[in-house]
This record gives C-alpha cells, structure tokens and sequence, in this order.
C-alpha cells in the first residue's frame, strides 16, 4: 500500500509542478509518520522516502535510532522550550519556530552543543485562533530577531492552512506565504535564506505547489488515515 500511495504523490507531485511550470526537484516530500507504526515508515523508506516529519518530540526520539542514518529528520509540530534540548542536533529542521523566545533556547542548546540548527518560522497565515504561528504582520520582526542569535539560521517559512473540504479556498494562504517570503527575502537580511517555503498537507498540497511550495507535508496520502494513540 506504502508503495503505492507514494507513487500516487509522486506523481500528482509532478503534475503539480507541470502545471505551474516548476522544475520537479524544486520540491522536497515530507512523509509525515505521526502515530504510525515503524513497519510503515520503513515501508516508506523502501519506498523511497528520505524526509520524515514528527509532531512530537518523544515519536522523534523514539524513531530516529530505528531508522537507517540517511534520514532528514523535520520537527514540524509545536515545540516547547523545555523539549529544544532533546532534538537539537538530531533534526535537519525545526518548522515551527513562532517566538523569539523559542528561537532564543535553540540559539542557547546549539551553542551548548557546538552545532547548527536551520530553522522555519511559522506564519499563522489565517489568523486561526487555534493555531499556533506568529501573525503575517508581526513575521519580519520576528525574522529579524531571530536572525541576530548564533547557531540559529532562518531558512524561510512554513504555516498551517486552515483545515477545508475545498483545496482551493486555501490558495490565497499559500500566495501570502509566499508574499510574505519574497517580501522578507528582498530586505537582504545577514543570516536569513528564504529559500524555503514548508506548506501544503494531504488535502491542499497541490495548489501550496503551485503557489510556490518548497516542502510538502504528507502524512494521510502516504500513511493512510491517522490512527488514534493507544
């Protein structure tokens, strides 16, 4: 099934990109393995999968050893201060940095660690009351903040859209994301690449492709439905 359904991404993956006339290898697949049994991710390793994604800081810890040393590990979920300690070092990408605050204790456990740490800063694009991210308005400061700390590296940004049975609805996020990043990327700001952009999800990350995605988030188009945990 793993396979299949990566084959099924892949190509409407490829599509996308046709459509918006992109070159393929400008997307990078994220299988996001929340809640998924090992079997499956190795599946999907099998498959090809090299970019994996976790919500949760201890599935993160409890996967990393399991898997082969290859994988690109992404912290996509919320973050808390006192988890930073546990993963830095481990994971190619933190996605959800949404204060300064949080920027501060990475910044603080890559210097303790003597490592570098790339980050996304997560942009609350819709203003969803029950999402984390820091507001569209409020990202540059932020960004610019950020960008003074050491070991710390802004990579670009990532948001959350809105959950809709309509894809398309979700289209005018995904054009002010990249808004957004075209907009920060012009100030030229030492130490910020806004070479990423980390959106789209099973259900809309054809359109987030043509609106300009650089990372797709793929958990349910891959996995299968989320099982609930035991």
């Amino acid at each position: 099934m793993i396979q299949e359904n990566m084959e099924a991404v892949e190509h409407v993956i490829e599509s996308s990109c046709g459509r918006a006339g992109r070159s393929r290898d400008e997307v990078t697949l994220i299988a996001v393995s929340k809640t998924k049994p090992l079997a499956l991710l190795r599946e999907a390793y099998d498959a090809g999968a090299r970019e994996f994604g976790e919500n949760k800081v201890q599935d993160l810890l409890d996967r990393i050893p399991e898997m082969p040393a290859d994988v690109r590990w992404h912290m996509i979920g919320h973050l808390q201060r006192n988890k930073v300690k546990y993963i830095v070092g481990k994971v190619a990408m933190i996605h959800s940095v949404d204060s300064l605050r949080l920027a501060e204790e990475i910044s603080h456990e890559a210097v303790k660690q003597g490592v570098e740490v790339d980050v996304l800063v997560e942009v609350n694009v819709a203003g969803e009351e029950s999402k984390f991210g820091v507001s569209a308005t409020d990202c540059t400061l932020l960004v610019e903040e950020i960008a003074k700390l050491p070991s710390v590296h802004v990579q670009g940004l990532m948001t959350i859209a809105p959950f809709t049975e309509d894809a398309e609805e979700n289209r005018q996020y995904f054009r002010k994301l990249k808004k957004l990043s075209v907009d920060i990327g012009s100030k030229n700001i030492d130490n910020v690449n806004m070479a990423v952009l980390s959106m789209g999800m099973t259900g809309d990350y054809p359109v987030a492709i043509e609106e300009g995605a650089t990372y797709v988030r793929v958990g349910t188009g891959i996995f299968g439905e989320r099982q609930p945990r035991q």
